[in-house]
């Protein structure tokens, strides 16, 4: 390779922050629809890694037609809070994720985001992520182990240096000089080698409550030490994508703006993305209305909550946390914590173990929430109920629509359902 392509291709995969603009004007989107069809057409010129199967030949495999994948182009633009003109280049960049290495390590953990991410809705991300994105290292999911694993990933890591994406789940135990948690063959500690994973990383995206802010394991009295990947790792671009488990969408999506932009996603004070964290669960809940009316559930199986009334008072924590849970929601977009009669324990907010998750509201907590108030917000980000609305109403038709789909293929096999 010339030298002046290895620094093309070196610069395709250096992360850098996205460019701010708080006024988003035409001139904006249209620079930066100009720079992301470069950056697709630069993309288009490399081979795809390790002879990864393109993706619209799985999406086909899976029975999707060319729309249902436009219609799930079309919700995941809106999704990233991109204008409906750049899903075609979404599209494309969907297309061309075989091109982009992902390293994936696991510390202190339970495995629920990689467990997340498997059972994704449609197109089937274990399609789109494992046979697609070039996964080339994941404990959980390899057949390697010990040494073998361990060569593995040194192989990865050096052969893609620079260029790729470490995604990291799990807290990391700096106690006793980090032997609470020791990996692999050679008894490697988590935090050495999260040090080393991280070296070579483009940008390093940590996913779940655990690695974003040391969740369960730095709950009181947090006896192994355990901290979150962005107070250990310095000098790298940092994306977190909180909650117990993360929405497997938003791991997409950060991978995708990667793609198609060159850059990772804005984030907010606490580095997650706008896109999914750039508004709170309470603005956008089916039970907003009760807690406007002052309708509440007041214990467990009473009237209000068999008519579906607002879950403040038995601990709801939507009014302080900040997710897409309401909008995305999980399982093909059926429904969430919230909508079955469950309240939000805020488990993208830092300490939410030790804050949150008990069955009481705030008010009696004698702890002062984060925002400052219920119709606060955590940074400013212009984006109005309507339009995180329109967002969820464009997924679930998305959702729908490979659902039907799916039924419509299995009544005409014969198929149970």
């Amino acid at each position: 390779m010339s030298v002046d392509k290895e620094e093309s291709v070196k610069k395709l995969f250096t992360a850098e922050s996205a460019k701010v603009d708080t006024n988003k004007g035409d001139a904006y989107y249209n620079e930066l629809y100009i720079s992301c069809q470069k950056r697709i057409e630069d993309l288009r010129k490399l081979a795809p890694l390790n002879n990864r199967p393109d993706f619209t030949e799985s999406i086909e495999d899976q029975g999707l037609e060319r729309r249902d994948f436009l219609k799930w182009a079309s919700a995941t633009t809106a999704m990233l809070m991109l204008p409906a003109s750049f899903t075609p280049l979404v599209a494309d960049a969907a297309v061309l994720m075989n091109r982009v290495p992902v390293i994936w390590v696991e510390l202190s953990d339970c495995a629920g985001n990689s467990e997340a991410l498997l059972r994704s809705d449609g197109p089937k991300i274990d399609e789109i992520v494992l046979d697609i994105i070039s996964l080339e290292f994941h404990e959980t999911l390899q057949a390697a182990s010990g040494h073998q694993a361990e060569k593995q990933m040194n192989e990865a890591m050096e052969h893609f240096k620079g260029k790729y994406l470490l995604f990291v789940e799990g807290a990391v135990p700096l106690g006793m000089n980090g032997n609470y948690g020791t990996i692999g063959a050679t008894g490697e500690t988590f935090v050495d080698h999260l040090h080393r994973a991280a070296e070579g990383a483009a940008a390093v995206v940590a996913v779940g409550s655990c690695a974003t802010y040391g969740g369960i394991p730095a709950a009181a009295p947090n006896p192994t030490d355990s901290v979150g990947v962005m107070d250990v790792v310095k000098g790298k671009p940092i994306i977190n994508i909180p909650a117990c488990p993360a929405n497997p969408s938003n791991m997409v999506g950060v991978i995708l703006h990667f793609v198609l932009t060159g850059t990772i996603p804005e984030l907010d004070s606490l580095l997650r993305p706008k896109f999914a964290f750039g508004y709170r669960i309470h603005d956008n809940c089916e039970r907003r209305a009760h807690f406007d009316a002052g309708e509440y559930v007041e214990e467990w199986g009473d009237e209000g909550a068999k008519n579906n009334f607002c879950l403040y008072k038995v601990g709801c924590k939507g009014p302080m946390t900040f997710n897409n849970c309401s909008i995305i929601r999980y399982n093909e977009g059926v429904n969430w914590p919230i909508g079955v009669g469950r309240g939000c324990i805020g488990c993208s907010e830092p300490d939410f173990w030790d804050k949150y998750a008990y069955e009481r509201p705030m008010a009696n907590a004698n702890i002062k929430a984060p925002t400052g108030g219920v119709e606060k917000t955590v940074d400013e980000f212009g984006l109005g109920l309507l339009t995180a609305a329109g967002v969820g109403i464009a997924i679930h038709a998305a959702a729908s629509a490979v659902a039907g789909k799916k039924e419509a293929d299995e009544k005409e096999d014969g198929g149970e359902y």
